[in-house]
């Protein structure tokens, strides 16, 4: 059938809204497969299904596509009755109106598409439809147990519908390349960078003010003064503007370039029961902060890698009913999808109940397939041996099925989530389920940041992850023997002391009146005693570079307005209840760093001082001997790869002087091969550690190795 010119540009749009109507009703058929619903929950379900299918049916017919107002209709009718009765929906029932929705919507993509008069006519398949439809009373004798396989293992076409569809809801609009968006993007940041000196600017005029106010003025200063505080005025309202320009531009960059991720993951509910099914399993999938929003193209990347996970956790992962039944657990397996974001990072976390990873399964099919020896399986940790499951070609199936056996599927995972500069965490006990964390940084747009002191430390907090703040009371606190913890809510959260958890000063319990910031991350809750809150910003987080991406306590990096680096906290390592490891040294200890790069610089401070070492920073070689002239150090970190004058060349000027030829030299270098180590140890340094081991943790314990072989040496 033919769709009236006039009413084709509508078509595309009303096949929009059909998915997403479409998606609704998809999410109350698999309600409605539930058990345990009472009658006034069946009732609200049954209600807002009937209240899809009619908007389905009307916006079909008001633009001539009676074919599809057809479907609706037949759909109607077959709900007619259960919904007159309040009674459950048995499964044929609901896998004849799935099938009806992928018929709907792949002819509603076809009318979009311009290919209606293409499109068959209807009456065969309304037949079909029809003569499928079981009375509810047959039906629900005849429904299968939870055991049983599906009759049919025809895939769904809905989520081919889904991945064919336009991503936009769009006119004859513009189209805009991606890079444009972005360039346009980093304008912004630029923007917001601007309105942040400014109001930098704006402090020191402040202080200048009330310094001159303070003091007896002649009438002509006096009256510069009180045009000064004018300017001051109108300035701060010009940036108060400036910045809702900026909070309004990005708000709208943000609108054109993120969608839901609720677009990609709901759809994927549908799969994993249609999956169920077809293995003979019962499982069902939920979704938790679906509503976060991301950038389209990184979305588009993450679809597969879930769709990956799903399948590899219904397929190995969930028990068969029955087997699940004699474990002790309910025979639907439980599939949970959470979704969150802290600052610039995403976190997605797969959990299922079933089985878990059988290590000794995963080592032996590893031989097998010759991707390790023996020797080497016996040589490995069991975190070691589960992560052989991102290896290419690995699989536990020894026969190919249409879901599994191929070798092909975790490892793609892995590829994907490490193009887009993330990584993938695989932890499991076996009988008890199996938990997938991935880890993503994202780039466009700013967060809201919370800066905090500890000392003269300051540092960042995802406001994301910021629950709430309080002051320290004799009240409010629980001081232990071993452990402090806060009464927040009626529920004792434990206290740790920032400068102590980054090895700044020994443990106390907080003071009176000290800040107490609440911090969750992961469903875990930590209140973080700092020294000062000094406010909060929105910044643009840059992911660490990747030499120095494993440190655990950091998420990344802001450039405030003055050029300064703030580090931002990784929530998830500040809720982690662990003792700092401090070393025993004195804090009179003096290190010197010299890099040519701000974020290494500020790393390796960090590090060294979590060992209880005064740190001084030198961007350059040459800075870094101006420092030697003034200043004493036990010990200096330099890199390798600088320009002007590399590291070999400043250890070249340290040993030529007397004052500075027996001062511990440790080179820091990407280059980490056996021969790059071997010039740098031949040039003077007393150790020589690559990036990437920095990042592990090594460089305050070879630190300490160097200036204890040097001392032994004097």
């Amino acid at each position: 059938m033919s769709v009236d010119p006039m009413l084709q540009s509508l078509v595309a749009g009303f096949s929009s809204e059909a998915q997403e109507v479409c998606q609704k009703v998809t999410l109350d058929l698999l309600e409605l497969e539930r058990e345990g619903l009472d009658n006034e929950a069946l009732g609200k379900v049954y209600t807002r299904l009937a209240r899809h299918l009619h908007t389905l049916k009307g916006s079909a017919a008001s633009l001539g596509l009676q074919d599809l107002s057809s479907i609706a209709h037949k759909l109607e009718d077959a709900l007619a009755p259960l919904r007159k009765d309040i009674k459950p929906m048995p499964r044929p029932l609901v896998d004849l109106l799935l099938h009806g929705l992928d018929l709907f919507l792949l002819r509603a993509q076809a009318h979009a598409d311009g290919r209606g008069d293409a499109l068959p006519d209807p009456a065969a398949a309304l037949a079909q439809l029809v003569a499928d439809a079981p009375p509810p009373e047959e039906a629900a004798a005849a429904a299968p147990a939870a055991s049983a396989p599906a009759p049919s293992a025809a895939p769904s076409t809905a989520a081919a519908v889904a991945s064919s569809a336009p991503d936009d809801d769009v006119d004859a609009g513009w189209r805009v390349a991606a890079h444009q968006v972005t360039a346009l993007m980093r304008e912004v940041e630029r923007l917001r960078e601007f309105r942040m000196r400014l109001e930098d600017r704006l402090r020191d005029i402040g202080k200048v003010v009330e310094l001159l106010s303070a003091r007896e003025l002649l009438a002509p200063t006096a009256r510069a003064r009180a045009t000064l505080a004018s300017v001051t005025a109108g300035v701060r309202a010009d940036g108060h503007e400036a910045s809702d320009i900026v909070d309004s531009l990005e708000e709208g960059l943000k609108s054109i370039t993120t969608r839901p991720v609720r677009t990609i993951l709901e759809p994927l509910q549908r799969m994993v029961r249609d999956l169920s099914r077809q293995l003979g399993k019962s499982s069902r999938l939920s979704v938790v902060g679906a509503e976060v929003s991301l950038d389209r193209r990184l979305l588009e990347k993450l679809r597969g890698a879930m769709v990956h996970l799903l399948r590899n956790a219904v397929d190995h992962g969930i028990e068969m009913p029955d087997e699940r039944e004699r474990a002790g657990k309910h025979h639907e397996g439980a599939l949970t999808l959470r979704v969150e974001q802290q600052g610039n990072i995403l976190f997605l976390e797969l959990i299922d109940d079933g089985r878990g990873i059988d290590v000794v399964a995963v080592r032996a099919s590893a031989e097998r397939k010759g991707l390790i020896t023996a020797e080497e399986g016996a040589r490995m940790h069991e975190t070691q041996i589960r992560d052989l499951i991102f290896r290419p070609g690995f699989s536990t199936r020894v026969d190919v099925t249409d879901t599994s056996g191929r070798g092909v599927g975790l490892d793609a995972v892995r590829a994907a989530v490490e193009s887009m500069q993330g990584r993938i965490e695989v932890l499991s006990t076996k009988g008890s389920g199996t938990r997938f964390v991935l880890t993503i940084p994202m780039e466009l747009g700013s967060s809201p940041v919370l800066t905090v002191r500890a000392i003269d430390a300051s540092v960042g907090l995802p406001m994301l992850a910021v629950e709430s703040t309080q002051l320290a009371t004799a009240e409010n606190l629980r001081i232990g023997r071993t452990k402090t913890q806060l009464d927040y809510n009626g529920q004792l959260v434990p206290v740790t002391d920032l400068g102590a958890r980054m090895g700044l000063r020994a443990a106390a319990p907080p003071s009176e009146g000290q800040p107490l910031i609440i911090v969750q991350s992961g469903g875990k809750r930590m209140a973080l005693a700092v020294d000062a809150v000094v406010g909060d910003r929105d910044l643009v987080i840059r992911p660490l570079p990747a030499e120095v991406r494993d440190v655990p306590s950091y998420q990344g990096a802001a450039i405030l307005s003055r050029g300064e680096l703030l580090l931002i906290l990784r929530p998830g390592w500040v809720v982690t209840d662990s003792t700092p490891q401090t070393v025993a040294m004195p804090t009179s200890r003096r290190a010197l760093v010299v890099d040519d790069s701000l974020t290494a610089r500020a790393l390796h401070r960090a590090m060294l001082e979590a060992g209880g070492f005064t740190v001084h920073l030198a961007a350059s070689g040459a800075r870094a001997l101006e420092r030697l002239q003034a200043e004493e150090y036990d010990v200096i970190i330099c890199d390798l790869e600088m320009e002007e004058m590399n590291g070999t060349e400043v250890i070249a000027r340290l040993r030529g002087q007397p004052d500075t030829r027996d001062i511990p030299v440790i080179l820091v270098s990407a280059n980490d091969s056996a021969s790059a180590r071997s010039r740098g140890l031949a040039a003077g340094a007393d150790g020589y550690l690559s990036k990437r081991e920095c990042a592990a943790g090594r460089l305050l314990s070879e630190v300490l190795d160097v200036m204890s072989r040097r001392g032994a040496r004097a």
